[in-house]
Parts: structure tokens; C-alpha cells; sequence
């Protein structure tokens, strides 16, 4: 089987071009990718994507991204654009490209240069901030409430709560503001695995929830860390960037144009009435044919 590996920032994909024929069975998707994504086993990487035909007759393609625990997620915003990338090199010359997601349409925009894609700015859409829309169960709160810098209580003995907000930008995210929890970024990164995996998994995410630690800089940029959604730590996560920047607007710690600085690189998030746009690049590392290594 052939397959691509691409990166975003150090956000690593294998892609499977499943455009004019299925190449791994639907049934077999999350063991697949599970299997594939195993550092020093398989290829490895932080999860797999699949480039299919759309099922919306208003879309060009349709994306669909495994977690490299074998669960699929609705939206990657580092996944899309390397699936951009791809997909005006090798399957549509097309730009921009009308995508179907799990979370609803995406628009990719493309900064071109001969035939090779130098950067994709991607429409995020409309945030989503109610419970129902995360989801999260919150005793004393309804379906159609929100959940903005408000105390999520802990059992890991590192915290025992922390402030945090969450919002829905194709797939969920909580975001806590290190100033707003008088902790800094030396001690998020001692305990993230700990705090990562307790947000996640925390019972009031029925669903699991990325998790992000945010510094704010200045009225146009914040830093971050993540952990991710059936992934652990990653050194970038474009859904968590737009996430973030959209919250730290909201809470009025900055502008509508917001600088991202993840381990991987930068990201830069612009909000408008109509939704949320990201800018970024995606690298194409090499091409493989996959034999023995599942």
C-alpha cells in the first residue's frame, strides 16, 4: 500500500489517497491507524489520514483523520491543511477547496507557487460554545450553557481545580489561561502529562476533550502547549490554535488577529463575524509503500 507522510509543524500524518478506490476497509480504519502510528513498529505518527470522495455534492473531497489511538476525530486543523496540500498536488487542481468533514464544511484557501503549495488558509467556521455543543455535563448547568473561565475540579493531587474554558471549533477543546490559574510554563510542562490526561478524560467530557495551556503575551499573541485528544502531547494542534485565539478574544485578553507560538511553530488565527479563519504551512516529507509493518 502506498502512502505519504507530511507534518504541520511537527504535527506528523500519514496520508492514504482513497479518492478513486478504498484501500482500507471501514472496519478496519481505527485498528489500522492504531497499528500504523506506532513509533519504532510502524511508520508512526500523531495519526492517519484518509482523502475520499465527497458524500455533499457541494464539496470537492472529503477528509477524514484517525487519531493515532484509532479513533476518529471530527477535525484537525494541522491534518487539513496537510490534506490541502496534497490534494490540489496530486488529486484536484482546484483552489479553493470545498472539503467535507465530520464537523461540518471547510474551505481551504491556497497561497500557490508554480504547482506547489506554499500555505492554506483554512475557514474554521462559526465557534460553538454551549455544553450540548462540547459535550459537557456540568451539575447546576443546562444543555444551552456555557462554560467560560469556570473552575473544573480535580482528583490528580498536582491541581486540585483549575479555571478553564470550552469551545467547539469542529471538535472540542478546553483552554486554560496559565494567568487566570497563577501557574506558569515550567510547571505545565512538568505535569502535563498528569493534568493532559485527567482534563480528557475528566467526567464531565463524555466525549474526551483537547486540552491546551495558554499564556497571553500581548493584545496579538499567545503561547501554548497541548495535550491532545487520543494523542498525548503534540507539538502543534491547529483546531486548539483556532480554540485558543477564539476564547482569548472572547475573554478580552486580545484582538481579532491573534499570533499562536506552539512548540512546532506559529499559527496565525483571524476571527470575524462570520467564524474563525487559520494560516499555516504544510511540508510533504516522503512517499513509502507500507509491506510488513502491521
Amino acid at each position: 500500500m502506498k502512502f505519504t507522510k507530511m507534518h504541520s509543524l511537527g504535527n506528523d500524518y500519514i496520508v492514504i489517497n482513497e479518492y478513486d478506490s478504498i484501500k482500507v476497509n471501514e472496519d478496519f480504519k481505527g485498528e489500522f491507524s492504531k497499528k500504523i502510528c506506532r513509533r519504532g513498529f510502524s511508520v508512526g505518527a500523531d495519526g492517519v489520514i484518509f482523502i475520499q470522495k465527497p458524500e455533499d455534492k457541494n464539496c470537492d473531497v472529503k477528509f477524514r483523520i484517525f487519531n493515532s489511538d484509532g479513533s476518529e476525530a471530527e477535525m484537525c486543523g494541522n491534518g487539513i491543511r496537510c490534506f490541502s496540500k496534497y490534494v490540489y498536488e496530486r488529486v484536484l487542481k482546484k483552489n479553493p477547496l470545498y472539503v467535507e468533514t465530520l464537523g461540518g464544511l471547510r474551505v481551504c484557501e491556497m497561497e500557490i507557487e508554480g504547482d506547489t503549495v506554499r500555505s492554506i488558509r483554512v475557514y474554521m467556521g462559526v465557534p460553538k460554545f454551549q455544553l450540548r455543543d462540547i459535550p459537557m455535563v456540568v451539575e447546576g448547568k443546562k444543555e444551552g450553557d456555557v462554560f467560560l473561565n469556570e473552575y473544573l475540579y480535580l482528583n490528580s493531587g498536582v491541581l486540585d481545580k483549575v479555571k478553564l474554558s470550552v469551545v467547539n471549533v469542529g471538535n472540542p477543546h478546553a483552554v486554560i489561561f496559565l494567568e487566570d490559574n497563577g501557574i506558569d510554563m515550567d510547571f505545565v510542562r512538568r505535569n502535563l502529562e498528569v493534568l493532559g490526561r485527567e482534563i480528557e478524560n475528566h467526567k464531565a467530557f463524555p466525549e474526551r476533550i483537547n486540552v491546551h495551556f495558554v499564556e497571553t503575551l500581548g493584545k496579538d499573541e499567545i503561547r501554548m502547549v497541548t495535550w491532545e485528544r487520543g494523542v498525548g502531547y503534540t507539538r502543534a494542534c491547529g483546531t486548539g490554535a483556532t480554540g485558543s485565539a477564539i476564547l482569548a478574544h472572547k475573554l478580552g485578553k486580545t484582538g481579532n488577529r491573534v499570533l499562536v507560538h506552539l512548540d512546532g511553530g506559529d499559527l496565525e488565527v483571524e476571527i470575524g463575524d462570520n467564524g474563525a479563519y487559520l494560516k499555516g504551512d504544510a511540508v510533504l516529507v516522503y512517499d513509502g509503500i507500507l509491506r510488513d509493518a502491521l
